[in-house]
């Protein structure tokens, strides 16, 4: 055992009169509300109304939740609970980040373009917050003792109850806290996406595609890492190669946006918020 080592959690929830609150649960919901708090700070001082915000968490939220689990269901169906409410046991943990991601955006945009605001616009103010949200989300990993990396003995190693531990890794008392390194990853990104926002020097649409760039290639990283139950391809976690490719189509995407014609609108102080799509 390492002299030093983050300790497993006690629990996982609490009751609260015949119901049983999960904390992983629990995270999302505090992540996702402080990201429509932050969301609708940064659409107002882009010039646009708040209520948009609102608006789009009330179609993207759930949208994320099923593609989400959707995205679980069909790259992990070994994984979900053996009974007919399986497939939607998202309490029990088992959310695909890139489905989520996905689906909500769809989702998102679409009402956007309904309603005739800037896709582009809304996309970079919010782009922090999906950050900030999904960093805090990872705190419901800890409690749930889940997607963890491999054994350690830095003194930042997680303890890992046996009835947890990954397969083959028994004996092991500390593993890396794949959960930890994400979140300082989110929120040192989220403040450099708000930093780079702030200079005027990127197109609009540019901090989305940095957000989904920069995400997946941490998720690079740390799938090289995590040896929790995955599927695999080639010797490596079917995530390996979807943040890869994710990565690619993020700095592709940047890269594009960049080179768009020099009258294209730098910024959100020369293109409201509220200003019809019309691209």
């Amino acid at each position: 055992m390492p002299l030093a080592a983050i300790p497993s959690p006690p629990v996982n929830g609490f009751h609260l009169g015949p119901l049983f609150v999960h904390f992983y649960g629990l995270m999302y919901v505090v992540g996702i509300a402080l990201a429509v708090f932050i969301g609708r700070r940064r659409w107002r001082a882009m010039g646009g109304n708040p209520a948009l915000v609102e608006e789009m968490a009330l179609w993207g939220v759930p949208a994320g939740i099923i593609g989400a689990r959707i995205y679980f269901d069909v790259t992990t169906p070994q994984f979900i609970p053996p009974h007919w409410w399986g497939p939607l046991a998202v309490w029990q943990g088992g959310l695909g980040i890139w489905g989520g991601v996905a689906l909500a955006t769809l989702v998102c945009v679409w009402r956007l373009r309904r309603a005739g605001f800037s896709v582009t616009h809304m996309m970079d103010a919010v782009a922090p917050c999906l950050l900030i949200a999904q960093g805090v989300g990872r705190i419901g990993n800890y409690f749930n003792q889940e997607l963890t990396g491999g054994p350690t003995s830095l003194p930042w190693g997680l303890e890992i109850s046996p009835d947890h531990r990954p397969a083959g890794h028994l004996q092991d008392p500390t593993f890396h806290p794949t959960f930890l390194y994400e979140l300082i990853w989110d929120f040192a990104l989220a403040g450099f996406l708000v930093w780079l926002g702030r200079t005027g020097r990127v197109r609009p649409g540019s901090l989305f595609a940095l957000y989904v760039a920069g995400y997946a290639a941490f998720r690079i990283f740390e799938e090289s890492l995590r040896v929790d139950p995955s599927q695999y391809f080639l010797g490596l976690r079917l995530n390996f190669y979807i943040a890869s490719a994710v990565t690619l189509a993020g700095l592709a995407w940047f890269i594009v946006l960049q080179r768009r014609s020099r009258d294209t609108p730098v910024g959100p102080a020369q293109a409201g918020p509220t200003q019809a799509v019309t691209e």
